[in-house]
């Protein structure tokens, strides 16, 4: 008992002491400023000693320091209407309401500073101290803790019956499995190799605790059907990133909340259940919930109803809820937006090729990608981990929307891939803090290939290629076709603006003009005056230069059409017609796209909503490059290359996710493969046999 009370006595006296410490920081911090800044007095007019300007500081830094323990908090619950990004800029402005507040109630009345002062004041007192309590408390386990639980605002649980480990799934998006292993070789990801015993010899941590495995992607090659089949166990229908479904006479589009909602359901209905985590599970950054209790910043919910909007972005608000943590991050976005002018600056001054404009909201839309989000998301799963929830799973965009503009293997999207692997480091870091042990998973939805834009080589864009196919006049310049990266959607949702429609996505007001999206170099054509699926035939009749035209251009890699006589065929140069069934024994111009086109082509040849025609672009095996139909030089949505080879980094005390000799083929394969795990480790306690049959159609 004595030894008890003792421990508990010298834990109290820590906390004084680091408390103390923090304030007399605080106090010579605000002691510099006031030295520095004009507009920021601890005197009197008529002047004071040195003495009395000190303790005008220590009472202004420790009023402000109370303040911001015991007020902050109540702020950020009142401002829970506000959009997210708009909370993060008005932190520094309550922050300097704050500090205005803490010298007002100085009794002896000095000290004075202009409100725009007092924001930049109260920035630098909030990241000093935080800095300054971070410092004292990472040589101290117990302080460290209670540091982690404020810094992911989360409080512990208590954990019913014997503790299990818990599963944390991190998905580096666009991540290939190629990019990842170059990355290692090079040391810009120094804790993935270590996990795979790439350290030095005899060093802490050489031995492998994790194995790497690739796995293929269905033909549709993106987030949106990768994620739904990860969390939710089904990718049937899902034949791009954007589709035009005829029944509802509409544009489906992956990353847009409405579009999100309809597609989880949609594989709910289907499978039978709620998702991945459907028991104790947290989701974060995901287009899905995966049946999570826990959500935040998950688009699928973005729309409903306000209490659950808000229950989406509950993520912003538990971060925000320390002023340092919006201090932190925003001088990082700032920095980035920076870093992206200097570096697409010095893409254009090199004429670097391939190169797409980087201007306009992009470099705000990057450092949203790899800063807010990443910081965000990051809290919130060490929130998880602290509180014990089963099983995680979150969403890092950072990489997918940088290597999109500057390509998957340049130097910006590598200096990405550096950041992601520290912020791996801090969740293996919070593990050993957490109340269960932990088993870390990371994976990736599907790669990238590199390659020009079909509009950048060829002067036009696929659209204007299929009107010049239709007889249809083609504007004199090519019109841009914007990118679909997820970070767009995600930082629309957080200003709770509505995903805008591409001038092609809307319903044409010419019923007959077909309607032609892009998905990376996946592009899709549909006639909307015709309910039905068109025919080969069909098409041929109505336009019968179209298909020449598309398949016999050199930035055609071949079609898909649906065939009155056999099914369905593909089409290539030079006449090539192969039925679908027989792609197996003469692949045709699929042979170029590698093992497991035939199949993944045959599958989405079967969905309802397929387009009339399908469009893949050109591949060259040699190098992997395709040809966007966005204007991305990384891309990913079709077949062709790394955006069809992601991976799965996985603890080697978890069993072999490929341990029946079948290779992992499609995202509802890996779902099937994390249940498992889940099951092995007492997670949530799913079924793991096999879907329904409707998704194997």
């Amino acid at each position: 008992m004595r030894g008890v009370l003792g421990g508990r006595w010298r834990r109290v006296a820590s906390q004084i002491g680091r408390s103390v410490a923090v304030w007399g920081v605080s106090t010579v911090t605000m002691l510099v400023l006031a030295g520095i800044l004009p507009d920021f007095q601890l005197q009197s007019a008529d002047g004071d000693s040195a003495t009395t300007i000190a303790v005008t500081a220590a009472f202004g830094a420790g009023a402000f320091g109370l303040l911001s323990a015991l007020v902050w908090p109540v702020l950020v619950r009142l401002l829970l209407l506000v959009p997210a990004l708009v909370l993060g800029l008005l932190v520094f402005f309550l922050n300097g309401a704050l500090l205005l507040v803490a010298l007002r109630l100085n009794p002896a009345e000095r000290g004075a500073v202009d409100p725009e002062t007092a924001v930049v004041v109260a920035a630098a007192m909030s990241a000093v101290a935080s800095a300054t309590g971070a410092a004292l408390a990472v040589r101290d386990d117990d302080a460290y803790r209670r540091r982690l639980y404020r810094l992911s605002a989360r409080r512990r649980r208590p954990l019913p019956g014997p503790v299990s480990p818990g599963t944390v799934f991190v998905q580096l998006d666009g991540v290939g499995h190629d990019v990842l292993t170059g990355a290692m070789a090079k040391g810009l990801m120094p804790t993935a190799a270590r996990w795979l015993g790439d350290g030095p010899p005899g060093a802490p941590g050489a031995e492998p605790t994790h194995r790497l495995t690739p796995w293929r992607t269905d033909w549709s090659s993106q987030t949106g059907a990768s994620q739904l089949g990860i969390l939710h166990g089904s990718t049937f229908d899902v034949p791009a990133f954007r589709w035009y479904e005829k029944d509802h006479q509409e544009v489906v589009v992956s990353n847009r909340p409405t579009s999100a909602a309809e597609l989880q359901r949609r594989a709910v209905e289907r499978t039978g259940d709620g998702g991945l985590l459907t028991f104790d599970g947290a989701s974060r950054g995901n287009l899905f919930s995966g049946g999570a209790d826990e959500q935040a910043l998950v688009l699928s919910i973005a729309t409903r109803r306000r209490s659950r909007e808000n229950r989406s972005r509950a993520g912003y608000f538990a971060y925000f809820s320390d002023p340092a943590n919006a201090v932190r991050t925003a001088l990082s976005f700032v920095a980035e937006v920076c870093r992206e002018i200097g570096q697409s600056t010095r893409a254009r001054t090199s004429k670097v090729r391939p190169r797409v404009a980087r201007g306009g909201l992009y470099p705000f839309v990057r450092a949203f990608a790899t800063v807010v989000e990443r910081d965000v998301v990051v809290a919130a799963v060490m929130g998880d981990m602290l509180a014990g929830r089963t099983a995680v799973y979150a969403d890092l965009v950072a990489y997918d929307e940088v290597a999109h503009h500057s390509g998957p293997m340049s130097c910006d999207a590598e200096k990405v891939l550096a950041r992601l692997d520290r912020a791996l480091a801090l969740i293996e870091k919070v593990a050993e803090h957490a109340p269960r042990p932990y088993r870390i998973v990371v994976l990736s939805d599907h790669g990238q290939s590199p390659g020009e834009t079909f509009r950048a080589r060829y002067g036009l864009t696929l659209a204007d290629l299929v009107r010049a196919g239709c007889g249809l006049p083609v504007p004199r310049r090519a019109g841009r076709t914007r990118s679909g990266a997820e970070a767009r959607a995600a930082v629309r949702a957080a200003l709770r603006r509505p995903v805008e429609e591409e001038p092609g996505q809307r319903r044409p007001d010419r019923r007959s003009e077909p309607i032609v999206l892009a998905s990376g170099n996946l592009g899709l054509v549909s006639f909307p005056d015709v309910h039905h699926r068109m025919s080969k035939e069909e098409i041929d009749a109505r336009h019968p230069a179209l298909l020449p035209t598309l398949a016999n251009h050199p930035g055609i890699g071949f079609l898909l059409v649906r065939s009155e006589r056999h099914g369905g065929v593909v089409l290539g140069a030079y006449g090539a017609e192969i039925p679908v069934d027989e792609l197996d024994a003469d692949p045709g111009p699929l042979a170029a796209f590698g093992p497991g086109a035939a199949d993944a082509v045959r599958r989405t040849h079967s969905f309802p909503h397929t387009a009339d025609i399908m469009v893949n672009s050109f591949h060259d095996p040699a190098d992997g490059e395709v040809l966007a139909f966005e204007e991305q030089i990384g891309s990913h949505g079709g077949l062709g290359g790394a955006q069809a080879k992601p991976f799965l980094l996985s603890p080697i005390v978890l069993s072999d996710p490929v341990d029946d000799g079948e290779a992992l083929v499609g995202a509802e394969h890996v779902h099937r493969v994390l249940r498992r795990w889940l099951r092995e480790t007492d997670g949530p306690q799913v079924p793991i046999e096999d879907e329904p049959s409707e998704r194997a159609a």
